[in-house]
């Protein structure tokens, strides 16, 4: 990471003056983020856009707007967010597109990526008369990604065209864009781009753009960022005509904030010791159980032979809501009221929450040392009333 210790400041932060539930975000932690963002895209020459579907929290699209060559929508809704708080237009892909969203899809749109040739025969016309760059998403059927749920890259995969089914270009198709890659590493890209040159390089001197996806986890402490810079850039040099695109998700929010929780109670059942929170897995932390992976606790750690166990659980009724175990760093026995401080809960947690049961939902918060801390949205009554019918 350039010049900051995120694990200094994540253990000096003072949380009493944080509301619980909530998700706080630290702006000096996202600065540093977009630090590795603006030196990729300086140094490798190549466009960084910012794909809302790991973090539409549209009250730092202006930050990212000064550190990013755009944005990227998955949806109607994020196309028109993008218009609206971005200020403009979007890069939109979409599985599937509908005659009713399509008209709206056009005016929040700056490129269009189809899915299908079937899609684009059916859109790609009028896309087209309205001055939209089109491309086609292919399937390299190569991925690196072990967990099926985040695999998009199998030769059954409903997501991109193969290679044989791919035999021409069709005519207006100005870019091609895969995406294969989750919280990857460069070698996951190096290895990733063989097979899409393999597969579809033919076609690379006939198009303007190449979008290389999402999952390209620059941020990580442990990301080799030269190492990815210099790969883009020997790229870069055999194929000069091509604008290159990468729209991350996660690298720009990564580690940058925490769920805020307390604990409301302590069940002890069948030897097993559980902290009762205000928060759920299932409802504000789902990638948790779905990835699954088990999330940073500040002030925790992964319990060693003879450490007393704490097992977190959610405030849902769903009986798997909850995860474990962990051990106090020193030792303490916690009480009710303690709070408990989940790390890295910005990026795919706020945008894929529910409200099921009803329970409390976390309030969005911006901690800035300088002008302090920024309740920006609280939840009640009337948001989960307007979620049903």
């Amino acid at each position: 990471m350039i010049g900051i210790d995120k694990d200094l400041i994540l253990s000096e932060w003072d949380f009493s003056e944080v509301p619980s539930p909530s998700y706080v975000l630290h702006s000096k932690l996202l600065t540093a983020n977009l630090k590795v963002i603006d030196k990729v895209r300086r140094e490798a020459g190549v466009e960084i856009i910012v794909a809302l579907k790991a973090n539409a929290m549209w009250s730092i699209f202006p930050e990212l707007s000064r550190h990013s060559d755009g944005a990227t929508a998955s949806s109607v809704n994020e196309a028109r967010l993008v218009l609206e708080e971005y200020g403009e237009k979007a890069h939109t892909y979409a599985p599937v597109y509908t005659e009713q969203e399509f008209p709206e899809i056009m005016e929040c749109s700056s490129h269009i990526t189809f899915n299908s040739l079937s899609q684009y025969a059916r859109f790609g016309t009028r896309a087209r008369q309205a001055n939209i760059s089109c491309g086609l998403r292919i399937n390299p059927e190569y991925s690196t990604v072990k967990t099926d749920l985040y695999n998009p890259a199998s030769p059954t995969s409903r997501l991109g065209i193969r290679s044989i089914d791919l035999p021409e270009l069709p005519e207006g198709i100005e870019g091609l864009h895969f995406h294969s890659l989750c919280e990857s590493r460069p070698n996951d890209l190096i290895d990733t781009l063989k097979a899409v040159e393999q597969h579809f390089g033919k076609f690379f001197p006939k198009i303007k753009w190449l979008n290389m996806g999402g999952g390209h986890l620059m941020t990580h402490k442990d990301y080799d960022i030269d190492e990815l810079i210099c790969f883009l850039l020997n790229f870069k040099a055999r194929y000069p005509h091509l604008r290159v695109i990468l729209e991350p998700g996660s690298a720009f929010t990564w580690d940058t904030g925490c769920l805020v929780s307390t604990i409301e109670d302590i069940v002890r059942n069948g030897g097993v010791n559980t902290l009762m929170l205000n928060v759920s897995f299932a409802c504000h932390m789902p990638d948790c159980l779905e990835m699954p992976y088990k999330p940073a606790i500040l002030g925790m750690h992964d319990p060693k032979e003879g450490e007393t166990r704490w097992r977190m659980g959610g405030n849902s009724c769903l009986a798997g809501d909850f995860y474990g175990d962990w051990a106090f760093d020193d030792g303490h026995e916690p009480q009710i009221g303690d709070r408990i401080i989940f790390r890295d809960m910005i990026h795919y947690t706020i945008v894929k929450t529910t409200m099921f049961n009803g329970v409390t939902h976390p309030s969005i918060c911006i901690y800035d040392p300088a002008k302090g801390l920024n309740i920006v949205r609280k939840f009640g009554y009337e948001d989960y009333k307007g979620r049903n019918s």
